[in-house]
């Protein structure tokens, strides 16, 4: 029970950051409903983008918290520490999501580095949590640790591409460095199919050894 319990918070934390991510689209005047134009072209088309982007990437730490939660065969403090580190970050996410999604800020560097450094931060803090329950001894079936370690090359894509993300925004303007976020949906995937192939060739390695 205690179990569920605590599982059911941190889910519920992160509907709530969803949820909260509306408050970052102000309703346009009355004036601007008279015609798609109008609507558009009051910055709403900014917003209903950072809208789109943090759901899905909140949407993904959700699915990523729950992978790894379903590893565990309990919660040790540690974890639960862990846990609400990354959960912090998540909570921030419809801050930084203001600034990359209000037309006053959106062409800002820095709203660009704010928001990079936010995603790249639950990234951490999601690995952290994993390593703290491998340490803590709650993984029901943990892998080889070559696997593990495969994994967090491939975890580390989007923190990477992220951060990587700053420096062009600052060269390059703001919507180079939204561009360079794109990369994950080509990148994500293939670091995700090299991994898994990798990390089954360590485990039949390993299995075969034993044998």
């Amino acid at each position: 029970m205690e179990f569920a319990r605590g599982v059911a918070f941190f889910d519920a934390v992160y509907a709530f950051a969803l949820t909260l991510l509306v408050v970052n689209i102000d309703p346009p005047p009355a004036d601007d409903w008279t015609s798609l134009g109008a609507l558009f072209g009051s910055g709403l088309e900014w917003q209903l983008l950072g809208f789109a982007i943090s759901f899905a990437v909140i949407a993904v730490f959700w699915r990523v918290n729950h992978r790894i939660v379903a590893q565990f065969r309990a919660l040790s403090p540690g974890t639960i520490v862990a846990n609400l580190v990354a959960t912090a970050f998540i909570v921030l996410i419809p801050f930084s999501t203001q600034g990359i999604s209000d037309a006053a800020t959106a062409d800002e560097p820095l709203a660009i580095a704010v928001y990079a450094v936010n995603i790249s931060c639950v990234v951490l803090a999601q690995i952290a949590m994993f390593y703290v329950a491998r340490h803590d001894g709650v993984l029901a079936l943990p892998l080889p640790r070559r696997a593990d370690r495969v994994r967090l090359l491939d975890t580390l894509t989007t923190p990477v591409i992220f951060l990587a993300s700053i420096p062009i925004a600052y060269a390059f303007g703001a919507d180079a460095g939204r561009y360079t976020w794109a990369l994950l949906i080509v990148l994500g995937p293939l670091s995700g199919r090299l991994a898994s192939r990798r990390i089954a060739r360590i485990v039949a390695e390993e299995e075969s050894a034993r044998q």
